[in-house]
């Protein structure tokens, strides 16, 4: 035992030679790792360049385009409801379409579709950039209509204003294929209900909403 501590005693720098020794081999092992990334980005330098410029050019066309986009909206076109129904005006931008599926002189509700370009078939399972109703259902009935899907938590309610006029907002999900948001109005003892069925409008949908004016 005596012998055993003393061997331990005459050589005290074992400890301190092993731990250099693992700290050596750790601080290669960094080392080699830096080595071989930094001959990785020099044999392929030029590629990482090209790349890094692809994606640098295509996020610039990216901002072009949307810019480009957004241009050719303006200027914006006025859509006019009937003066019967309340005189709803708001504005919408210039590469869109409009339609008037259903006029007031046919029935009790005014009915008209915009979308961007051509409006589709007036169909239940397409969607609309935007659709409008004016009808002349109490405002109480149509917001009712939306009352399960908010307790649900499908559609967010929250409280919104056009014109001095307070109504609903409704954001979420309004059926399996249709994800948008609508305002709901009361104009007179018309209801209006403005809808856009995909979240890709959502920007343009707001201006819309923003510009609408009607007669109380």
């Amino acid at each position: 035992m005596k012998r055993h501590l003393e061997q331990g005693i005459a050589n005290p720098w074992v400890i301190p030679t092993v731990l250099l020794s693992i700290t050596t081999i750790a601080a290669s092992g960094v080392m080699v790792w830096a080595l071989i990334n930094y001959f990785d980005y020099r044999n392929n330098f030029e590629t990482k360049l090209e790349q890094e410029k692809a994606i640098i050019e295509k996020d610039q066309a990216d901002r072009y385009d949307k810019q480009l986009t957004e241009d050719r909206k303006q200027p914006y076109q006025k859509f006019v409801g009937p003066d019967d129904y309340g005189r709803l005006v708001f504005d919408y931008p210039r590469t869109w379409s409009a339609h008037i599926a259903r006029d007031v002189t046919d029935s009790s509700q005014f009915q008209a579709y915009l979308n961007p370009g051509v409006v589709p078939p007036i169909n239940p399972s397409n969607r609309y950039a935007l659709r409008l109703t004016i009808e002349t259902r109490d405002y109480d009935d149509v917001i009712d209509n939306y009352a399960s899907l908010v307790r649900k938590g499908d559609l967010e309610s929250s409280s919104i204003k056009a014109d001095d006029q307070t109504g609903t907002r409704l954001d979420g999900q309004f059926s399996k294929d249709i994800r948008g948001s609508a305002v709901i109005f009361k104009i007179r003892d018309k209801t209006v209900t403005l809808r856009t069925d995909a979240e890709t409008f959502r920007n343009d949908f707001d201006k819309i909403v923003q510009s609408i004016t009607f007669n109380k």
